[in-house]
C-alpha cells in the first residue's frame, strides 16, 4: 500500500465531534475489562484533537515522514516476525520488545485484528492520517519497552501519558488521568500515582517521538543506547508507586485482588 500519493484527509472522513461523556462512559466499560481494547478505539472517536491532527500534517508532509511511508508502510508484520527479530543483537530493542510480548501474550496483529472488529460495517479511509494513526497504534508496546512502564495498571496509564506528551492526543491524556483516579479510588495508597503521570507527560514531551523512529533501525539498537539517544527520562515515580504498593502489601499487576 502506497501513502505518499493519497490525501492527508480523504474527503469522504467524517468530522468527528467533542463527546466527553460518551467516552466516560466507554471508559468504565474499560475499566471493567482492560483487555477489551475496543474501548480504547471508541474512546478516541469521542476525544478529536486538533493539536494531534497537526501533529500528524506536519509529519505526513516532511521529508522524513514520506520517506517512513515508503519505507515502513505497515509495522505489524516487522514487529510480529520473531526469527527476523531474534536474530537481531542481544540486548538490543528487539530482544527486549519479543521478551515482552512473549510475556504479555501478544502479537502487533492481535491489536490490528482488535481494532479491525470495530470497524466492521464501517467506510475505511486510506490516507495519510490513518497510516500516522495506525503507526500510533502499532508502535504502543514500544512505548512500554522503551520507558520501562510495564502492562500493570500504572504502568499502561504512564505509558499514555508518554505518548500524549509525544503527540499531543486527547485520548491519551484523558485515559491517563481518569485511569490514575481510578487507582486512586480503587487502592488505599500514599504511593505517588498522579506525579507518576506528570512526569510520564514531562518525559514524553522532552523525548525524540517514538512514531518518528524508523523502526526497524531502532529494533536493532541496544536498548540503553536507544533510551540515551531518544533522550527519554527514568520513570522515578512509577517506580516509587511501586515500592509504595508493594510496602503496604499491595500486588501493583492486581490491584483488583485489593479492591475486590
Amino acid at each position: 500500500m502506497t501513502f505518499t500519493n493519497a490525501p492527508f484527509i480523504d474527503p469522504a472522513r467524517p468530522v468527528m465531534r467533542m463527546r466527553p461523556f460518551k467516552a466516560f462512559g466507554h471508559f468504565r466499560n474499560l475499566v471493567k475489562d482492560k483487555e477489551d481494547t475496543a474501548e480504547v478505539f471508541h474512546i478516541a472517536e469521542c476525544l478529536p484533537s486538533q493539536r494531534l491532527l497537526e501533529t500528524a500534517r506536519a509529519f505526513c508532509a516532511s521529508d522524513y515522514g514520506r520517506n517512513l511511508m515508503e519505507s515502513e508502510p505497515v509495522l505489524p508484520d516487522l514487529l510480529d516476525d520473531h526469527a527476523r527479530l531474534e536474530a537481531m543483537p542481544a540486548g538490543s530493542v528487539a530482544h527486549a520488545y519479543l521478551a515482552f510480548m512473549r510475556a504479555e501474550g501478544l502479537s502487533a496483529a492481535g491489536l490490528v485484528a482488535e481494532h479491525e472488529r470495530i470497524l466492521i460495517g464501517r467506510p475505511r479511509f486510506d490516507d495519510q492520517f490513518q497510516w500516522f494513526a495506525n503507526r500510533i497504534r502499532d508502535t504502543h508496546d514500544l512505548v512500554h519497552i522503551l520507558t520501562g512502564y510495564g502492562r500493570d495498571a500504572l504502568g499502561e496509564q504512564c505509558a499514555l501519558g508518554f505518548s500524549s506528551g509525544q503527540y499531543h492526543g486527547l485520548t491519551d491524556v484523558f485515559l491517563a488521568w481518569a485511569g490514575a483516579a481510578e487507582i486512586k479510588r480503587r487502592i488505599k495508597s500514599d504511593a505517588p500515582v498522579f506525579s507518576a503521570i506528570r512526569e510520564a507527560r514531562r518525559n514524553g514531551k522532552a523525548a525524540a517521538p517514538i512514531y518518528a523512529q524508523s523502526v526497524a533501525t531502532l529494533l536493532a539498537e541496544p536498548l540503553e543506547a536507544a533510551r540515551k539517544r531518544m533522550a527519554i527520562g527514568l520513570p522515578t515515580f512509577y517506580r516509587q508507586a511501586h515500592s509504595r504498593f508493594r510496602a503496604a502489601g499491595i500486588n501493583p499487576y492486581d490491584f483488583l485482588a485489593v479492591a475486590a
